[in-house]
C-alpha cells in the first residue's frame, strides 16, 4: 500500500516499514527460484512465498502509518516493489501455462501498471499527482491480484479444491478491476491531459 509523503524525512532510511518494503524485493529472486526447483513442493512453496511477500505490502503500510515513519523513499520503493513482484509472478505463470487468455491477462495487468506509472509520473512532473491518488477500487484489486496470483503459482489441488483454477478466476476478476481503475485515473487526470494537448 503506498504510503503519503510527510514534510520532513525520517532520519534514518532503514526503518520497519522500508526494511519490509526491501524484503519484499529480495523475496523475488526467491520465489523465481523457489518455482524452478525440481521438487514436487516447488510451486506451492513459490506461491507461499509470494503470499507472504503481499502480506508485506500491507504490513509495511500499516506501520508507516501507525509509527509515523512514512518517507519519500517509502512512496517510491513501495509501488516499485509491488509491480516487479506481480511482474514476476505473471512471467512464471506464463512460462509455465502459455494459453492465450493467461498470457492476455498478464499482459493487461503488466501494460496497466506500466501506464499507471507513466501518468503517475507525468501528473506529478506539472505538480498535479494529488489528483490519481490510490482509491478503495485499486486496493481491492490488489487484494485479489495478489490471492490470486498465489493461487496460481501454488498450481496444486488442495484438500480436492482446485486452487489454480480458482487463482485464474481471481486473477482474471483483478484484471478486469485493473482496467477499470485505469479508465478512472484517466478520468481524474483528463482535465491536465486535455488542457496540456492545447499548448
Amino acid at each position: 500500500m503506498s504510503t503519503s509523503i510527510p514534510d520532513a524525512e525520517p532520519k534514518s532510511h532503514w526503518n520497519l516499514p522500508n526494511t519490509l518494503t526491501w524484503l519484499r524485493i529480495l523475496m523475488i529472486p526467491g520465489v523465481v527460484v523457489l518455482f524452478y526447483l525440481p521438487f514436487w513442493w516447488a510451486h506451492a512453496a513459490a506461491g507461499v512465498g509470494f503470499a507472504l511477500a503481499g502480506i508485506t505490502d500491507t504490513l509495511d503500510g500499516y506501520f508507516a502509518r501507525k509509527l509515523g515513519l512514512t518517507s519519500r523513499l517509502g512512496a517510491f520503493l513501495d509501488p516499485v516493489a509491488d509491480k516487479l513482484i506481480v511482474a514476476a509472478a505473471l512471467v512464471l505463470i506464463v512460462s509455465a501455462d502459455p494459453r492465450w487468455f493467461i498470457t492476455i491477462m498478464a499482459t493487461v495487468i503488466i501494460g496497466r501498471e506500466i501506464a499507471v506509472s507513466a501518468l503517475r509520473e507525468w501528473m506529478a512532473e506539472i505538480g498535479a499527482r494529488g489528483r490519481i491518488k490510490v482509491s478503495m477500487l485499486g486496493k481491492y484489486k490488489t487484494i485479489m491480484q495478489i490471492t490470486g496470483l498465489s493461487m496460481m503459482l501454488f498450481r496444486h489441488a488442495l484438500l480436492g479444491i482446485p486452487i489454480y483454477k480458482l487463482g485464474l478466476v481471481l486473477t482474471a476478476v483483478a484484471a478486469v478491476l485493473t482496467l477499470w481503475s485505469m479508465v478512472l485515473y484517466l478520468r481524474l487526470a483528463w482535465p491536465e491531459l486535455r488542457n496540456s494537448s492545447r499548448l
